[in-house]
Formats: structure tokens, sequence, C-alpha cells
């Protein structure tokens, strides 16, 4: 293949606290990246300039030109026009309706595609991960808040406009806690990360949890992911059922889209997965399987997510490639 016909392609995941832009050759060999921490005192025109430098630093680094670039994908928080390029409304950054897929084209020289940035996680499970092959995969990110996606076909699930598959957002407890959204009884309400965590430090304050007190106090901040991996290892069987009740909600949610779509795959990721692999995806699997259709049992495999922090960004690449890979 002679060299002006090889195609590289730019992921870029853009995250609630930091940025990363990594170049792809055709066959999603990495060839460079380069991180910046995210910056909300920015605002929306000087974070979309650090994008834009991120970005021609890692092109630099690979040895190539921006001109170069057959496209540039970038997974996104927050609601999105998917069609115009706009990022409406970011979380934490505070930036509003930013025309970022035009800014991007015109800076770099190449077509640019935003995507939700767990539909871009997703996607890369199903383009080189733990979903590859399947006809549709079902992803589900526990953390700070529960981000879903799914991939039916090789096409991304999206409403007309916008992203979907909020199902962070499916009630699970009527008239429950409130979330952050305004409702109650949300899913990320009552097995997102923080949630898990105020109830753990519940328990370590009552003196349920010696081992979480110890390492990690009562403050909620403080309880991230490993410190809850670590407490259920410790023998804190408080932090044990807490966390085990909050993946079983998650599989009763994940039941709920099961019966909707039949995925063949269901994925798990984020951080708290990450850190409890067994625990999370025996418990929504036995939550899911006891739940869905007679029918439905058996046909689905709960499976972690195989690319930890990649996934956004090679996922959101691979969207470019799949959009304007002919072009």
């Amino acid at each position: 293949m002679a060299e002006k016909e090889k195609k590289f392609w730019a992921g870029f995941d853009l995250g609630g606290t930091k940025m990363q832009a990594t170049i792809y050759d055709d066959g999603f060999k990495i060839l460079a990246a380069r991180r910046r921490k995210t910056r909300a005192q920015d605002g929306a025109g000087n974070g979309v300039d650090r994008m834009i430098q991120t970005v021609s630093e890692a092109v630099e680094e690979a040895g190539l030109r921006t001109g170069q670039l057959a496209g540039i994908g970038v997974g996104c928080p927050g609601p999105l026009d998917l069609d115009k390029g706009i990022l409406l409304d970011t979380p934490n950054l505070g930036w509003k309706n930013v025309k970022l897929a035009q800014q991007l084209e015109d800076a770099l020289d190449c077509p640019a595609v935003i995507l939700n940035d767990v539909d871009a996680g997703v996607y890369g499970e199903y383009s080189f991960g733990a979903a590859k092959g399947a006809r549709c995969a079902l992803g589900i990110f526990p953390g700070t808040g529960i981000g879903g996606g799914c991939v039916y076909e090789g096409e991304i699930v999206r409403g007309k406009t916008s992203s979907c598959m909020e199902i962070g957002h499916i009630q699970v407890v009527p008239e429950g806690p409130l979330c952050g959204c305004g409702r109650r009884g949300c899913l990320e309400a009552v097995a997102g990360r923080l949630a898990i965590a105020a109830a753990c430090a519940a328990a370590a304050y009552r003196g349920e949890a010696p081992f979480l007190l110890a390492k990690a106090g009562t403050d909620i901040s403080g309880i991230r992911s490993g410190a809850l991996a670590a407490s259920v290892k410790g023998g804190d069987i408080a932090v044990e059922k807490i966390v085990r009740e909050a993946a079983r909600q998650i599989g009763v949610a994940a039941a709920n889209a099961i019966n909707l779509l039949a995925p063949d795959i269901l994925v798990l990721g984020g951080g708290l997965v990450e850190a409890m692999p067994e625990l999370f995806c025996g418990e929504v699997k036995r939550a899911a399987e006891e739940r869905v259709m007679d029918s439905f049992r058996g046909t689905f495999r709960v499976v972690e997510a195989e690319l930890g922090d990649d996934a956004a960004g090679m996922g959101a690449a691979a969207w470019a490639r799949h959009k304007h890979g002919d072009s």
C-alpha cells in the first residue's frame, strides 16, 4: 500500500477530569497518545483550543501532519446534537452549545464526529474488546453515575438527534432516593458509586465496617472503588452486602433492557467493576437471569470490559472510521 493511501484515525476521550487524544493506524495500532487535565475554569473556547492542541501534539508525535488524518471521533459526556456535532451541555465543565465537530474539522482538516462517551466505550468493546463479534452488545458502566450504551448489528442505538440508553435513570425503587436528575428512585441514586459510598460511610460510622473506617474514614469523597474493594477483601461484611445490593439493582435494570433488546452480551465496565469484577458480574448475572422472560434465560453472557481507560477513545476513533472509512 502506498504511503498516501494509508489512513490514520484519531480518537478523543473528553472525560470529566481528563482529555486524551490517541492516534491509530488503519489496523488500530496505537501510534501516539497525549493526555491533559480538563479545567472547568478554561471555558469552552479555551477548552476546545486545548483539545486541538492535544490532538496536534499527538499527531506530531506519531510523525504525521493533521491533514493526514482520515477522521477524528470524540467521546463526550452530556447531551449532544449528534447530527449537527454540537455539544449542548457538559457536566462539570459548563460548556454549552459548542459546535465541536465543526471547530475540530476546521482546525484539523479532517472529518469529525461526536458521540456519547459511554456509547464510545461500548463501541470500543464491540469492535475490539469483550463484546467483539456480538450481534447486540449492551453495556452498563457504573461509576459516579451509571452510563449505558448499545450496539445493534454494528450501529450505535441512538435517538433522532441525541444519544439514548440512559439506563442510570430507569426507576428501580418507586419513590426512592432523590437522583441528581431531579427524579426519585433512579438506578443511579441507589447503585451509583456515590450512593454506595454514602451507605458504606454510614456503616463505618456505626462501627459495622472497621476496615473501611480505618483505611478511608467516613468522608464519602475518599471512599472510592479501590477502598470499597479493599474493605470487602478485608472482611467488612456490611460493605459487601451494600455493594452486592447495588449490583443486584443493576441486574434488575439490566433485565428490563434485556427483555427489550435481547443482547447476546452484556458488558460491565467502570471503576467499580474493575475493582470487584467477580462480585459485580456474578450478582448482575444472577439478578438479570431471575427477572428476564423465560425465553431469554441462558441467551446472554455477562462479561467484564477489557479495554479499560482506552475504550472510549478507541471506540470513538472506530466510529469515525465506520462513518468516514470509505471517504
